[in-house]
C-alpha cells in the first residue's frame, strides 16, 4: 500500500533547540486552520507525546527503530497518521544521534529517510551571526539520503540580527521558513525527568499549546511549509494492524484495567490498541481518585509515570490497595512498568504502597536512562522464559531488592532485574508492545482463564458468538542490536544527568516455574433453540470442567518435573559452558562485569519471540 500523507520531521542540531516548541506549535498553528494533523515522536519519549496530543486531538505516537525495529516505522506511520491531512514527527537529540556505538540506528535521521519525509532544521541562533550557515549546510551535506528541506530560526534578538541569519541561509541557498523571537510566553515547566506531564496541568498545558499555536503562526510561514510537506513522495507500507498482530479475539470480553491519571501518564497507544483487538474490555481508573478497580477486573497494567510525585494520594487509597492485593491474590495478570513496579512494592519513600511485592522502593540522586536489550529469565504472563526484547530504562529510582526469586529480566553487565510472581510481571524496563504483540495475546489469554473461573457453571446471558480463531503470531524483529546502549543525557529530552549505576545487588534466579494453563476455551453457538443454547451451556460447563481437571494435571506433572530438574541441577555443574567461555548471550568476547563483581553471562537465547536462529544458538 502507497501512503502520501503529506509530512515534515522537525530536527535540530542538539537537544534544547526548541523542536518540542516548534513542533508542538506547528500542530496547534494548523489544526487551527482545520487541518487534521497527526503527531508523532521519534524515540521512546513519553511526555512530548502528551503535548502533541493536546495540540492535535489525536494520539500521540512513538517511532523508535530500537524498540520495534527499522522495518515497523513505515507501518507504525502510516497506521497513526491515516485520514490525516498533514503528519508532523519532532525528532529526538540531534538530528543524527540514536543508539551510541551503533550508526544511525534510533536517530531521527533513520526515521526521516525511512518515510522519505523533508527535514525542517530548527537552530537556536541566540549565540550566532552569519556562522549559522557553516552549521546548516554541514548538517545538510552530512548523510545524502536526509532531505534537509530548510530552517526555522529560534531565539532571534531582533530584526538585524534576523537578517543576518537569513543572508546567511540564502548564500547556502537553504530556505528559511520562520524566525521565532526570543520571549517568555511559553512556559513549559521541568523537574527530575523532564517536562512536566500534561495530565498534571492541564490547565496550564493547555495555556502553553495554545501560546505556541499562537507563536508558531505568527513567525513561520505555513502555506510554504505544508507546501514542502506536500511535496513528500509517496511510501510504500502497508498500515500496521492490531489485529493482524495479534492473530485474534478471545471469545470471553475480559475487563483489562489500565492505570491513568496524574501519576501514571506514561504509555504508548498501541498498548491498548494490541489488548482490545485480543477483545479485551480496556477500563481506564485514576489511582489517585478511584477507590476500586473497575468492575470485574480480570486484569490488570500499570505504565510509568511519577508516583513518587504523588506518594501520599497513592498510599492513602486503602481500598484500592487491598483491591490490588485481592486482584494479585487471584492469580490475574498483571503487568507493572517502572512506575507501576514502585506502586506494587511495599513502600515508596517511606509511604505504604500495594504490598504485593516484598520490596521497598525510594527516590535516588541519581538518573538510570538508556535503551537495553534483554532476555526474559522467567516464563511468565507476558513473555516465554527466553524472549530477547528491546526496551529502555528512564528513573530516578531504586528497588530492594533489585530483583525477586523468579527475575524478569538479564542485561549485559548487571545483575538480574524485575519479578515474576504468580500473574505478576514488575520491573522498571519499559516495553513497545507492538514489537511483541505476543505480550497483550499472553495477558488476555490469562485473563479469559481469570473471568472463567469467576463466571458460573452455567452461562445465563446471551449466548456468545464466534470469533476469530486466534493465529499464529508474526515473528518478532530479529535486526541486530546491542545489548545494552545507553543514550547520551540532555538537558531538554530529558535531564542532563549522566546515567549512574544505582541498582543494588539482587537475588540470583532460580528455576522457572511451569507455563499457565493454555487450555481451550469453549465457544456457545450463537442461534439455536432454547433447548439447544441449554445444551450448548452444559456442554460448555463440561468443557471447561475438563480442561481445568486436565490443565490441574498437566501442571501437577510439570510441577514434579521441575523439582527433579531442580534436584539434578544442585548436583550439576552451573552454566559451565559460558562461564567457562567468557562469550555472552550478544556474542561479546568478554563477560562484563558490574561493580559487585557478578558476570554479565547470559543464557544463549533467541532475539525473537520464536525459535533461536542458528547465529543465536551459537552466541552471536
Amino acid at each position: 500500500m502507497v501512503t502520501v500523507v503529506p509530512r515534515l520531521v522537525i530536527a535540530a542540531p542538539a537537544s534544547g533547540h526548541g523542536k518540542t516548541t516548534v513542533a508542538t506549535g506547528l500542530l496547534a498553528a494548523y489544526r487551527a486552520r482545520g487541518l487534521r494533523v497527526s503527531p508523532h515522536k521519534v524515540g521512546p519519549d513519553y511526555i512530548d507525546p502528551g503535548y502533541h496530543a493536546l495540540a492535535s486531538g489525536r494520539p500521540g505516537r512513538n517511532l523508535d527503530p530500537y524498540l520495534v525495529g527499522p522495518h515497523l516505522m513505515g507501518p507504525l506511520f502510516a497506521h497513526g497518521a491515516a485520514g490525516a491531512d498533514l503528519a508532523v514527527v519532532e525528532g529526538v537529540m540531534g538530528l543524527y544521534d540514536g543508539a551510541v556505538g551503533h550508526g544511525d540506528l534510533g536517530s531521527t535521521a533513520q526515521v526521516a529517510a525511512a518515510l522519505r519525509a523533508p527535514v525542517v532544521l530548527v537552530v537556536d541562533s541566540s549565540a550566532q551571526g552569519r556562522s549559522v550557515a557553516a552549521l546548516v549546510h554541514g548538517f545538510r551535506t552530512y548523510e545524502p539520503s536526509v532531505w534537509l528541506g530548510g530552517v526555522i530560526l529560534n531565539r532571534v534578538g531582533s530584526e538585524r540580527h534576523e537578517k543576518i541569519l537569513r543572508d546567511a541561509c540564502e548564500e547556502i541557498g537553504t530556505p528559511v521558513f520562520g524566525a521565532l523571537r526570543r520571549r517568555d510566553a511559553i512556559s513549559t515547566p521541568s523537574r527530575h525527568l523532564g517536562l512536566v506531564p500534561v495530565a498534571e496541568r492541564s490547565k496550564e498545558a493547555t495555556e502553553a499549546v495554545d501560546a505556541m499555536g499562537r507563536i508558531v503562526a505568527e513567525s513561520v510561514d505555513l502555506d510554504r511549509l505544508l507546501w514542502l510537506a506536500r511535496s513528500a513522495p509517496p511510501v510504500s507500507a502497508d498500515p500496521w494492524s492490531a489485529s493482524e498482530a495479534v492473530g485474534g479475539r478471545v471469545s470471553e470480553r475480559p475487563v483489562i484495567a489500565v492505570a491513568a491519571g496524574a501519576a501514571f501518564t506514561f504509555g504508548y497507544a498501541e498498548t491498548v490498541e494490541l489488548l482490545e483487538a485480543t477483545g479485551a474490555v480496556v477500563a481506564r481508573f485514576d489511582p489517585l481518585h478511584d477507590e476500586s478497580l473497575p468492575e470485574g477486573t480480570a486484569g490488570l497494567v500499570v505504565g510509568g509515570g511519577f508516583p513518587e510525585v504523588h506518594a501520599e494520594t497513592l498510599s492513602a487509597n486503602e481500598p484500592l490497595k487491598k483491591a490490588v492485593r485481592e486482584l494479585a491474590a487471584s492469580g490475574a495478570p498483571i503487568a507493572a512498568e517502572c512506575a507501576g513496579l514502585l506502586w506494587l512494592t511495599k513502600s515508596l519513600d517511606g509511604k505504604p504502597m500495594c504490598g504485593v511485592l516484598d520490596a521497598e522502593s525510594g527516590m535516588t540522586p541519581n538518573l538510570t536512562l538508556g535503551y537495553r536489550s534483554a532476555v526474559a529469565i522467567s516464563d511468565s504472563p507476558l513473555l516465554p522464559e527466553g524472549t530477547r526484547v528491546h526496551g529502555h530504562v528512564f528513573h530516578r529510582t531504586q528497588v530492594e531488592p533489585r530483583a525477586g526469586a523468579r527475575p524478569a529480566w538479564q542485561w549485559q553487565g548487571r545483575p538480574p532485574e524485575g519479578f515474576v510472581q504468580d500473574g505478576i510481571h514488575a520491573s522498571y524496563l519499559h516495553l513497545h508492545w507492538a514489537a511483541h504483540p505476543v505480550i497483550a495475546r499472553r495477558l488476555v489469554d490469562a485473563a479469559a482463564r481469570v473471568q472463567r473461573r469467576a463466571l458460573p457453571a452455567v452461562a445465563t446471558g446471551p449466548s456468545p458468538t464466534l470469533v476469530d480463531a486466534p493465529r499464529a503470531l508474526p515473528p518478532a524483529a530479529t535486526d541486530p542490536a546491542p545489548t545494552e546502549v545507553d543514550v547520551p543525557p540532555t538537558a531538554a529530552d530529558p535531564a542532563s544527568v549522566a546515567p549512574t549505576a544505582t541498582e543494588p545487588a539482587s537475588v540470583a534466579p532460580t528455576a522457572t516455574e511451569p507455563a499457565a494453563d493454555e487450555a481451550p476455551m469453549a465457544v456457545v453457538p450463537a442461534d439455536g433453540s432454547g433447548e439447544d443454547r441449554d445444551a450448548a451451556d452444559s456442554a460448555a460447563a463440561r468443557a471447561r470442567a475438563e480442561s481445568d481437571a486436565e490443565a490441574a494435571r498437566a501442571r501437577a506433572d510439570q510441577d514434579a518435573a521441575a523439582a527433579r530438574a531442580r534436584d539434578g541441577a544442585e548436583n550439576s555443574d552451573p552454566v559451565a559452558s559460558d562461564a567457562e567461555s567468557g562469550t555472552t548471550a550478544d556474542g561479546d568476547d568478554t563477560a562484563v562485569a558490574d561493580k559487585n563483581g557478578d558476570s554479565g553471562s547470559l543464557p544463549r537465547v533467541s532475539r525473537s519471540d520464536g525459535p533461536a536462529s542458528a547465529a543465536d544458538r551459537d552466541g552471536s
